[in-house]
């Protein structure tokens, strides 16, 4: 725990050194001590030495997350031949990873993926927020970074899908074809990425009245058809039939935390709606996708893993509540709502790490093969 509490307090630090460059801007007109040039350097190198920091700590990790032991097995799986239900893409890459380390290299599985998330996340939150660091901060302090211990195929499909929103919200022929490339990409190693196409379309689109009444409907008439939604879903994904995944009954009251959060983040952009939302494609569409949030934990509450889907929406509010935060023109009544914010994301992240040993989370105690030497498989099947 105080592990996790250092590495968020050093790296949000360093990133207080990062500003956001408006392309409006004129090198050498001063508006940054040095020029435009020396803020862009600094930008760049401390985005750097905070991906190496965070990189590390999710490569060097062992035993470190609720699916570690699965991955390792499936990776086994994958290597062997075996029958496994994970996506040709994730196939590929553990048989070149492991063939190239001659072994079955687990440890080098996960030091790519945390690479690749890492590196993502830190991409969109430097190119498409307005405040890298107050981004940075939720990141690191709702716990969303490490969580990324866990599921790493699927992190790195949402790191993947918020990438490709710059497209989306720079709509063209040219970026809808690179949109769409870059999730069929990302469906190669978790397929649920393709809910996005519609969902990130429709989001973009500028909404009429009849639009919200729709979204309204359809957390209203989704839990009247549970039964067929779910059996759609256990043919999409029919490694989950006989499991304790569909077995499981849930509630609705499961979700109400998250439907809490996207209802203060929506009555947040009300607020400021006239400066923050109209006059921005980008803010209006990460607007419509909390209320497309609310819609799918409301009417699919009784789906198994629904945040597997609702990540997608609900995730790019990173990017949404700096934009708006930035758009605040009153210096008092923007440091006050930016301090509930930042009191708020503290407590979330206390609350995380008190919750962080639990089953379905397990990112502690963490462990590195540094200083702990056991193997998941027999030695002979390691490096």
């Amino acid at each position: 725990m105080i592990l996790y509490i250092s590495i968020a307090v050093i790296t949000v630090v360093m990133a207080c050194a990062v500003r956001h460059i408006p392309d409006t801007v004129i090198p050498g007109t001063g508006t940054y001590p040095g020029g435009v040039k020396r803020q862009q350097a600094v930008n760049a190198v401390v985005t750097a030495a905070i991906f190496v920091i965070l990189f590390l700590l999710a490569a060097l990790r062992r035993e470190v997350g609720n699916d570690y032991g699965t991955y390792v097995v499936n990776g086994h799986e994958v290597y062997q031949h075996g029958y496994v239900v994970t996506e040709p893409g994730y196939n590929l890459l553990v048989r070149i990873l492991y063939t190239l380390s001659g072994s079955e290299n687990y440890l080098l599985l996960f030091a790519v993926f945390a690479a690749a998330i890492t590196a993502l996340f830190l991409n969109v939150f430097r190119t498409m927020s307005d405040s890298f660091v107050l981004s940075f901060f939720m990141f690191m302090t709702m716990g969303i970074y490490f969580r990324t211990f866990n599921t790493v195929r699927y992190y790195f499909v949402l790191a993947l899908a918020l990438y490709s929103m710059r497209y989306v919200i720079n709509i063209s022929k040219e970026n809808a074809v690179k949109f769409i490339l870059i999730i069929l990409a990302a469906a190669l190693f978790h397929k649920s990425v393709l809910i996005v196409i519609p969902m990130y379309l429709l989001a973009r689109l500028p909404w009429r009245k009849w639009m919200y009444i729709a979204v309204a409907g359809f957390a209203i008439i989704m839990p009247l058809c549970s039964g067929k939604v779910m059996e759609l879903a256990l043919k999409l994904y029919p490694s989950y039939v006989d499991t304790v995944y569909a077995e499981q009954q849930h509630s609705i009251t499961e979700n109400l935390p998250v439907v809490a959060g996207c209802v203060a983040v929506i009555a947040l952009c009300l607020v400021f709606y006239k400066s923050g939302i109209r006059y921005r494609a980008d803010n209006k569409m990460y607007f419509h996708m909390s209320i497309m949030a609310i819609a799918l934990y409301i009417g699919c509450y009784f789906l198994p893993l629904v945040t597997r889907l609702g990540y997608y929406l609900v995730t790019p509010q990173l990017l949404l509540i700096p934009n708006i935060l930035s758009t605040i023109e009153d210096n008092d009544r923007r440091r006050r709502i930016t301090a509930i914010v930042v009191t708020g994301c503290i407590l979330y992240f206390m609350y995380f790490l008190y919750t962080a040993d639990r089953v379905g989370v397990r990112v502690l105690p963490y462990k590195s093969f540094l200083f702990y030497d056991r193997y998941w498989l027999n030695q002979t099947d390691t490096f």
